[in-house]
């Protein structure tokens, strides 16, 4: 239950100056990381408290959220998660029991927040993962819907994406049904393709670094990247070259490209950096490393940091599956090509490796050998992770970076929220 000052305070806590992000959930995936990707050229984005988005066991309330939204300053983009507001979250977004019509009446603050400030919407819905989705059809109808609000302008830009489309699953089918009907319209603005966690960080990307990039996308195993990968229904190069479009960038194949994605999807980690090393001699890099779903390759981050290279990336992504890898990957190098400041592009790239190769390739497994999953979501628990998480700090990547603080925000083993304070 909410006290009466602390709700004021929430909604009244605007800045002036900055973006507003309405995220997902309450993640740090989805919550932490666009807001950092936001702020790297400066200045804090607007972004709701973490206790005022949906979690896995509790919706967001929509009333709220409208009144924050309500209460933030309007002089820049509005970059929002629909489901966050139409459903209370992505997991919500699976069982909720709403109607279409009652899900598009939570969306209605967005119409009048465009009409009221004439900033633009750079927003994203989702098609649910299978076999979670209870009502397909009311999801794929406010989908439908939004086509619509992009036409109308409402929207100035509109990713629709499924989640986690495993073998069998509708979600892609259906998004090749909408992206027909939006090429049909001439709905340019509309991109349809896999992706979930990692849509708003691509979209603050298109939204906060218009300048035009171009990407060159070179694979550890080149003729796996053909095969469909887990999770999406496409192949790796396609995946990659949708999370490239969808963060602002042109492939090509050119080697004077502003940026390099290096993507690890298997063979030898040692080869594979060395030829980051070699890669970065020449320009930017980022790299993603999707060999494993939500488990970063140990020997090749290994191998990267006895080299000293893992510091001169512009980003790097490990923690989830190709798709987030690849979009928060190239989200945060599209900012970071765009006049970022040092020292937050540093504590960025020091925030991923700690929890994309700390924490995803190696911690959470000792905390999960140390601690049974049901007791973690205690004091016990969460003290057992700060004591085992120090084992791996001080971090150094151009500054050096202590652990301040570690806790488990959803109970789970899965993701982890920390602080790291700069030496």
């Amino acid at each position: 239950m909410f006290r009466p000052a602390l709700l004021l305070s929430l909604l009244l806590a605007a800045q002036a100056g900055a973006q507003t992000l309405l995220p997902l959930d309450s993640r740090p995936a989805t919550r932490v990381l666009p807001a950092l990707i936001a702020g790297l050229a400066g200045g804090a984005p607007h972004v709701p408290p973490a206790l005022l988005l949906g979690n896995a066991a509790q919706e967001a309330n929509p009333a709220l959220l409208a009144a924050w939204l309500k209460a933030q300053p309007a002089d820049g983009p509005l970059i929002v998660a629909l489901d966050a507001l139409a459903y209370g979250g992505l997991v919500q977004s699976r069982k909720s029991p709403l109607t279409a019509e009652g899900a598009l009446a939570r969306l209605e603050p967005l119409r009048e927040w465009h009409a009221r400030t004439g900033q633009p919407v750079y927003a994203f819905i989702t098609l649910p993962r299978e076999p979670d989705a209870t009502n397909r059809a009311r999801n794929l109808a406010v989908a439908r819907a939004m086509l619509e609000w992009a036409a109308s302008g409402v929207l100035a830009q509109l990713d629709i994406t499924w989640d986690d489309a495993l073998p069998g699953s509708p979600a892609p089918a259906e998004g090749a049904a909408l992206a027909k009907e939006a090429a049909d319209r001439g709905l340019t603005g509309v991109r349809v393709y896999p992706g979930a966690d990692e849509v708003l960080s691509m979209l603050v990307a298109r939204a906060l670094a218009p300048q035009p990039k171009t990407v060159r996308v070179e694979y550890s195993d080149p003729a796996a990247a053909q095969k469909v990968i887990r999770y999406e229904g496409i192949p790796l190069t396609q995946s990659a070259a949708n999370h490239a479009a969808g963060s602002g960038f042109t492939v090509t194949e050119d080697a004077d490209a502003d940026l390099t994605l290096y993507v690890f999807n298997g063979g030898d980690p040692r080869k594979a950096a060395l030829r980051v090393s070699a890669l970065l001699r020449r320009g930017p890099v980022a790299v993603a490393d999707v060999e494993k779903v939500n488990l970063g390759n140990s020997r090749l981050w290994a191998d990267l940091t006895t080299l000293r290279q893992h510091a001169n990336l512009r980003s790097l992504a490990a923690w989830g599956t190709p798709g987030n890898n690849l979009g928060a990957a190239l989200a945060h190098a599209k900012l970071s090509l765009s006049g970022a400041d040092p020292l937050r592009q540093d504590a960025l790239l020091a925030r991923e490796y700690a929890n994309d190769v700390i924490y995803s390739t190696e911690l959470r497994a000792a905390l999960r050998k140390a601690v049974p999953e049901k007791e973690l979501d205690t004091p016990q628990g969460q003290a057992e992770l700060l004591r085992l998480a120090q084992n791996y700090f001080p971090l150094r990547i151009g500054n050096e970076y202590a652990l301040a603080d570690a806790g488990l925000p959803w109970g789970r083993s899965f993701e982890w929220d920390f602080e790291l304070k700069p030496r």
